[in-house]
């Protein structure tokens, strides 16, 4: 059997966020399945990872990772199967000389929408190379497996594995919502749309918003000064920045709704989080977002102030909406865990290990 080989760089940030939420909780559970691995990165792995079947490379942070690592994979390209889960550089370098399976969590940096220009020169200069050259592709989200079908018609549709994510904690209980708290959960960006969210709690009834709070939590992104400077001047809002692991339990917590009006996303973790705890979700049908939902929350347009404004004050006048989504939620979210994105990941690449 290959051993494989992973580049868990973004799971090991002191800050993670999505992509590197989903690595960390990924090779978690990888690891157990006692598999022989190799976790190439440019920090020291935490204790809990470091067992006999698992092989670690520390190599130097910066464009010097990538070619290290693209070299180092080389010299082993007869013994591993290398997967990337966070980017498509080091197979965009080793173009297929390395058998390699690329995760593809969303197509953002092709689409209309604002994104960060650094991000979108990397992956149009690295997706279609990896794409074309890799032994099998995986996706995080049906929506990513179309939007790729869509873009490259040269992909086949057997080629991609869709193979999803779970919640960030394994277990969680209901939460005992504070009846005045919209929590709002995501890097700060004009994609997670925080500036039409705090416009929409603006204009909620005088009555509502005296009695409500919206939180934002989210690490400074691109675009956002805007974001921020709204957040500021306007009563009732609190921006939180980045919050820990446990900042994050303790905001899910309490929170009486969860608001995620994003523009688009390839999975969108903190709704499932939501989802799981019994917290109402609002959220657009956009990207992957009706997968990851289902029939368990609020649906709004996403660029219509006026609608997002809409949404929450339903959510927040009627008790038995709440309490339907309270008891929907968390069964949808039973249709996602980890052990289930492993296995769909080990079904997809069992042929090439």
């Amino acid at each position: 059997m290959r051993t494989l080989a992973i580049d868990v760089r973004e799971a090991l940030r002191d800050h993670p966020t999505g992509k590197a939420r989903w690595t960390k909780c990924f090779v978690k559970e990888l690891i157990s399945r006692k598999l022989p691995l190799l976790l190439i990165g440019q920090s020291t792995l935490p204790d809990s990872w470091v067992q006999s079947h698992v092989q670690s490379l520390t190599l130097p942070a910066g464009m010097r990772w990538h070619l290290a690592a693209a070299n180092a994979l080389l010299q082993k390209k007869q013994d591993i199967l290398s997967f990337s889960p966070t980017s498509f550089i080091v197979p965009a370098i080793t173009g297929g000389r390395v058998p390699t399976i690329p995760l593809v969590h969303d197509l953002i940096a092709f689409r209309g929408e604002p994104h960060q220009r650094r991000a979108q020169i990397i992956e149009h200069l690295t997706l279609r190379r990896a794409l074309s050259t890799a032994q099998h592709i995986c996706a995080i989200s049906e929506a990513t497996k179309n939007d790729l079908l869509n873009r490259y018609r040269f992909l086949k549709a057997d080629s991609i594995s869709v193979i999803y994510a779970g919640p960030y904690a394994e277990s969680a209980p209901l939460n005992t919502p504070d009846d005045q708290t919209i929590l709002s959960v995501g890097t700060l960006c004009p994609r997670k749309n925080q500036l039409r969210l705090i416009q929409a709690f603006a204009l909620l009834p005088e009555v509502l918003r005296t009695q409500t709070r919206l939180i934002i939590a989210g690490g400074r992104g691109w675009g956002d000064r805007d974001i921020i400077h709204l957040a500021r001047i306007t009563p009732g809002v609190e921006w939180k920045g980045y919050v820990t692991d446990k900042e994050y339990e303790d905001l899910f917590a309490r929170a009486t709704v969860f608001a995620y009006p994003s523009l688009y996303e390839g999975f969108g973790l903190p709704v499932l989080d939501a989802l799981q705890r019994g917290i109402p979700v609002l959220t657009s049908r956009r990207g992957s977002l009706p997968e990851v939902a289902g029939e368990a929350a609020v649906f709004i347009d996403p660029e219509d102030p006026d609608s997002i404004a809409q949404g929450l004050t339903k959510l927040l006048r009627d008790a038995p909406l709440r309490e339907r989504l309270r008891t929907e939620g968390p069964l949808q979210a039973q249709s996602f865990s980890w052990k289930r994105t492993v296995d769909l990941f080990l079904s997809g690449i069992q042929k090439f290990l």
